[in-house]
């Protein structure tokens, strides 16, 4: 049986990582912000102990989709220190851009996270422009163009601006997904396909 909202924030400070981070999975699918509160002290606790990162990530992406904005400082902190599990920037960058817009379509937080060059940072945050369907204009589309396109092409930095691409427009959009219809990558290729026939796709990343 699940656990319901109250369940789910007493088990955050279960004493075994493993239970925590199914509560924080179950908080991540609820997305009630009232959740929020314990989330950002349950991961201020656990980021103190490296060997849990899986549940860190969960309780990141939890807080990212309660829509706790209170705990922004704390990702973009996260975000510019050497972490050993790389995976977390994933899920920071995720949160970053789910957190930190302005209006639906804000392309700041994504900027914030190209700018530090941290490919897995930046993989997160595009991650979530696509999952989030963002329609962005085009200077913020030539960013992202320009960053992933400076990487090689089988590489899966590709993916999410293929994705997120069917809701963009522009001739420099069709050119990209051309190219990306012919990846080596098949998922990358797939992703294109279906953006450039102006149709998302559903993804139920980790």
């Amino acid at each position: 049986m699940a656990l319901g909202l109250p369940e789910a924030i007493t088990t955050l400070a279960d004493t075994r990582s493993p239970r925590r981070r199914a509560a924080a999975k179950r908080l991540r699918a609820l997305a009630d912000p009232a959740a929020g509160p314990a989330l950002l002290d349950a991961l201020r606790r656990e980021i103190r102990d490296p060997r849990t990162w899986e549940t860190q990530y969960q309780m990141i992406m939890a807080l990212a989709t309660c829509g706790h904005q209170p705990a922004l400082p704390l990702l973009r902190e996260l975000a510019l220190k050497p972490l050993d599990a790389t995976m977390i920037y994933v899920a920071i960058g995720d949160g970053i851009v789910r957190l930190g817009r302005d209006h639906p379509n804000d392309p700041a937080p994504l900027d914030w996270c190209l700018s530090t060059g941290n490919d897995m940072l930046a993989d997160g945050a595009l991650r979530a422009v696509a999952m989030l369907r963002l329609t962005l204009d085009e200077p913020a589309i030539d960013r992202i163009l320009n960053f992933v396109e400076k990487r090689t092409p089988y590489g899966g930095l590709r993916f999410w601006p293929a994705a997120a691409a069917a809701g963009w427009n522009g001739s420099r959009v069709k050119a990209f997904l051309t190219s990306c219809a012919s990846s080596p990558r098949e998922d990358v290729a797939d992703a294109a396909k279906a953006s450039l026939e102006g149709r998302y796709k559903t993804y139920r990343p980790l």
